[in-house]
C-alpha cells in the first residue's frame, strides 16, 4: 500500500470514527446507553487506527506524522478509559477519557503546524482549518468532561458540541488530505 493511499485511507477511517463517536455523544438522538457507548468506543478505535495509518503513510519525519502519532495515543487513552469506565464507573477512568481528549487536541495542533512548512499548496487551507477545529473540538470535550466530573452535569452539551466541531474538522481535513496527496502524486513527492 503506497504512502499516499495510507494517508487518504487513514484520514477516511479517522473521519468515519469521529462522526460515529459524535453520534454516540449526542443525547438528542435518543439512543440506548449501550448503543451510545458502543458508538463512542468503536468511533475512538477507528480514529486511533486512522491516525496510526496516516502516520505510517508519511514519507518523512514531520510535525504531521508526530501529530498523527500523538492523536493515536490520545484515542488509545480514551478507549482504555471507556473500557475501564464501563466496568467500574469511577473518576479515575473518566480522567483517562479527559486526558485522552487533551492528548488528541495536542496532536491536532501539532499536525496542523506542519501545513505551514509543507511543499504542497493544495489542501493547505482545509488541513489548517480542519486541524484547528479538531483541536478545539477535543479541547471542548475535555473541558466538558472535567466539568461533568465536578458534578456540573449541564456541561454534557459542551462535550457534544466539541464532538461535532471535531467531526466537522475531520471532514475538512479529509478533503484537504485528498487534495494534498493528489498534488504530491503529480509532483512525485511523499511527505
Amino acid at each position: 500500500m503506497s504512502g499516499h493511499f495510507k494517508e487518504i485511507f487513514g484520514s477516511t477511517i479517522n473521519t468515519i470514527g469521529t462522526i460515529q463517536a459524535a453520534i454516540g455523544s449526542t443525547p438528542s438522538f435518543h439512543l440506548s446507553k449501550e448503543t451510545n457507548y458502543q458508538l463512542r468506543l468503536v468511533g475512538n478505535v477507528l480514529q486511533g487506527t486512522g491516525s496510526a495509518l496516516s502516520a505510517d503513510g508519511q514519507g518523512t519525519i514531520s510535525l504531521e506524522k508526530l501529530g498523527d502519532e500523538i492523536q493515536a495515543i490520545g484515542n488509545s487513552t480514551v478507549v482504555t478509559g471507556l473500557i475501564l469506565y464501563k466496568l467500574s464507573k469511577i473518576p479515575t477512568e473518566q480522567k483517562l477519557i479527559i486526558t485522552g481528549s487533551w492528548i488528541q487536541a495536542l496532536g491536532s495542533f501539532v499536525g496542523l503546524t506542519d501545513e505551514f512548512f509543507d511543499h504542497t499548496a493544495d489542501g493547505r487551507i482545509e488541513n489548517i482549518i480542519g486541524g484547528l477545529l479538531q483541536g478545539i473540538g477535543n479541547s471542548l470535550q475535555a473541558v466538558g468532561g472535567t466539568e461533568q466530573l465536578k458534578g456540573i452535569s449541564s456541561q454534557q452539551n459542551l462535550g457534544t458540541i466539541g464532538s461535532w466541531i471535531q467531526a466537522t474538522g475531520a471532514v475538512l481535513s479529509l478533503i484537504g488530505q485528498v487534495k494534498e496527496e493528489v498534488e504530491e502524486i503529480v509532483l512525485n513527492i511523499n511527505e
